[in-house]
């Protein structure tokens, strides 16, 4: 008996939310989606209870607007058990270790409880060090000893809150993949970088330079800061281009002027239906093929090593070799030389933001390890994307020859199909998320408004595009409903 037949009573009943039987409106979809997006703000407010929020750390502070979370909240978890089971699911399907056809509903099923199945165990396997070992969600004294339970009483009542956070994501996400629009995941980041973007442009509490870019530029204007160094020297303009901000909103434009042009390239290959004569269509293989989207892979795969040395050195003793911490960051070891360059600070050493024993030369090794990890894992990462995805040559082939479509000046045949479109699909996706990974490390390195990180930026910017786009064709197919079979969408 294989895998498959003694898993599939634990796995085909999984929970699950229901799929709809018919079509549904574009405005009920907006409506799911606009309901599940206010859940999700208002889960990001809800504090822990029992939790000493004065003594507690975020484990996740670098990533947190890719993760999708809140530090001390419900979803402290944030997407970030969704992302890792993806990841292995990924890497076992890329492997073909699962043996399952996507294309057979029972093994769809399965797949989609495995994945479910994958995310709690996630949910377990980062929540119980985060809640039982170190002072990352440190347990309040004072609840502890009006309930009479102790410290790990409260700290059972805090793991509780944050997995049932983390599972309950894990629906809101299936909601509106199937009822509203767009990706659940993809939505929460956009939620969340959006807020921090929104933030670094007005939030006008505080000191310069430690504002809103706006209200930063009006202290400079008013006069209200000392010690600014002669405009027209070398020191002035370093500190209107860092401390005035000036690089970090040259930067998110770049970033966002870049994705948006590398959407819009393309190659299109020419399709024409076998019996409908002059019915006439295009294929179009984007330079940013697989989206970017496995972005979130790698940074979670980052993230997962990172919080692995964080636990390490929170209970044991490491060899200096491995990692040396302060104030819970890696300064030394090889720790150091797998976390990324999330900021100006953390490589820009003639600025003083860098301890002092940390040398030139090792902050350029870092680099090199942090370039090389997001150029060489985005281009892999991409791949395992267009495959587990149906995007790649053989998949997309039998898509256009199911619609009745052929490449003219070729025989209508699968193979041929197939042929054509791996002269472009492999290479394109290789290098588009070769690409995104490069932008990712370079907008990290120059900062962004609001410090949001470089991947968050991408990603925003490329699933806003996306979504537009989606939005767009579902207005078209509600308002003309025959192009909904041409779509796919007319169950």
């Amino acid at each position: 008996m294989g895998w498959k037949e003694t898993a599939a009573p634990v796995l085909t009943r999984m929970p699950a939310v229901q799929r709809p039987e018919g079509h549904v409106p574009f405005r009920r979809k907006m409506y799911w989606t606009a309901g599940v997006l206010v859940l999700y703000f208002f889960l990001t407010n809800v504090t822990l209870w029992g939790l000493d929020t004065g003594a507690s750390q975020d484990l996740f502070a670098q990533f947190r607007s890719l993760l999708a979370g809140g530090q001390g909240t419900v979803l402290q978890l944030g997407i970030g058990p969704i992302v890792t089971g993806s990841i292995v699911l990924q890497l076992l399907g890329g492997a073909n270790l699962l043996g399952l056809d996507t294309n057979d509903p029972r093994d769809q099923a399965l797949y989609q409880g495995l994945q479910k199945l994958l995310v709690i165990v996630m949910v377990f396997l980062t929540g119980i060090p985060m809640v039982f070992f170190g002072n990352f969600l440190q347990p309040s004294a004072a609840v502890a000893q009006s309930l009479g339970i102790g410290s790990l009483g409260v700290q059972v009542l805090l793991f509780a809150q944050i997995a049932a956070g983390g599972i309950l994501l894990l629906f809101m996400d299936e909601v509106i993949s199937k009822w509203g629009v767009g990706s659940g995941i993809g939505l929460f980041i956009v939620a969340g970088v959006s807020q921090s973007l929104v933030g670094g442009f007005i939030f006008w509490e505080g000191q310069f330079p430690n504002q809103g870019l706006l209200p930063n530029w009006v202290d400079l204007a008013l006069g209200n800061v000392s010690n600014i160094p002669p405009m027209l020297s070398v020191d002035g303009l370093s500190f209107l281009l860092i401390q005035g901000g000036i690089l970090g909103l040259f930067t998110t434009l770049l970033i966002y002027v870049t994705v948006v042009y590398a959407e819009s390239v393309r190659v299109e290959i020419p399709l024409s239906h076998a019996r409908v004569k002059g019915a006439r269509g295009r294929f179009p293989v984007k330079l940013i093929y697989a989206s970017v989207l496995p972005m979130i892979l790698v940074r979670a795969l980052q993230a997962n090593i990172q919080f692995i040395g964080q636990i390490l050195n929170s209970t044991t003793n490491l060899p200096s070799w491995l990692g040396v911490y302060s104030d819970g960051t890696a300064i030394g070891g090889l720790f150091y030389y797998l976390s990324p360059v999330y900021n100006r600070e953390s490589w820009m050493w003639w600025l003083g933001g860098t301890p002092a024993t940390i040398e030139p030369w090792q902050i350029m090794v870092r680099i090199g390890v942090d370039l090389t990890f997001m150029i060489v894992g985005g281009a892999i990462f991409a791949i395992f994307w267009v495959e587990t995805t149906d995007m790649g040559p053989k998949a997309t082939a039998k898509q256009i020859q199911n619609s009745g479509m052929q490449i003219p000046g070729f025989r209508k045949n699968l193979g041929v199909i197939e042929k054509v479109l791996e002269r472009y699909i492999p290479q394109v996706t290789v290098l588009g998320g070769a690409l995104v990974g490069l932008l990712a490390v370079m907008a990290n390195m120059l900062g962004t408004i609001g410090n949001v990180t470089g991947t968050g930026l991408l990603l925003t910017i490329s699933i806003t595009y996306k979504l537009y786009e989606e939005i767009a064709e579902e207005q078209m197919m509600e308002m003309h409903p025959m192009m909904r079979d041409m779509f796919g969408g007319g169950d």
